[in-house]
């Protein structure tokens, strides 16, 4: 009976223990769970750094936009709408009228062409000349208005052949223009030479050398100087 129930107990002690086949399945599905858990877990916290970096960038892009906004309504307001008016230049860019004779020129080298200017409410004569005798010579310019007022300016024309012009002071426009005409006279030496050349704003006041002078009629007298057109 011993050898029997000894027999029997023997069997049962190695199911009492632990079979190391079991325990190297068992951590080895341990090890494949927590390779396949702990990319996961890592994935799904991601990078502390990354995400907070993201998280800036995106309220930059926000504030961006907060601040472009205001911008574009700032340019906006300041724009005028197409339909306003645009304001008017009054008094700017008035035209000047011309009424001129006829270009002469004499034997000497001298070429002259005289006007009646008119801007506005005023009236001044001008002479256009270009002196080509190689000497100086003077200018005597007169505008002659309505009622016998008259004006006169002397002009000192430069020995030069550049083109020059000499005009009487601007004076407020009496009745019509039409009744203002413009005499410009051409001589040697001030004035004391022989005159070359008269030349007017009208096609009868225009001659040569041996016309009569302009300077006879009583002018109001000016001195003045040329200059250049």
């Amino acid at each position: 009976m011993q050898r029997h129930s000894g027999g029997h107990r023997a069997p049962s002690s190695p199911r009492a223990g632990t079979d190391p086949q079991k325990v190297r399945l068992v951590a080895l599905a341990g090890l494949v769970v927590f390779t396949v858990v702990l990319p996961l877990t890592v994935a799904s916290a991601g990078p502390v750094g990354d995400g907070s970096s993201e998280a800036v960038r995106g309220s930059r892009r926000i504030d961006d936009k907060a601040t472009a906004a205001p911008a574009a309504s700032r340019s906006a307001s300041a724009t005028p709408p197409a339909s306003a008016p645009a304001p008017r230049l009054l008094g700017l860019g008035r035209a000047t009228a011309a009424r001129c004779g006829p270009e002469l020129s004499s034997a000497d080298g001298i070429e002259a062409q005289t006007c009646v200017m008119t801007q506005g409410e005023d009236t001044w004569a001008r002479t256009y000349y270009r002196n080509a005798t190689g000497d100086e010579l003077s200018s005597a310019l007169s505008l002659m208005g309505p009622g016998g007022r008259t004006v006169e300016i002397n002009c000192v024309v430069g020995a030069g052949d550049d083109p020059g012009v000499c005009e009487t002071p601007r004076g407020r426009t009496a009745g019509g223009v039409g009744a203002y005409t413009a005499v410009a006279e051409f001589a040697r030496s001030a004035g004391s030479g022989p005159m070359l050349l008269r030349s007017g704003s009208e096609a009868e006041s225009a001659s040569g050398g041996d016309s009569e002078s302009a300077s006879g009629r009583g002018p109001e007298s000016a001195s003045g100087s040329n200059s250049a057109p």
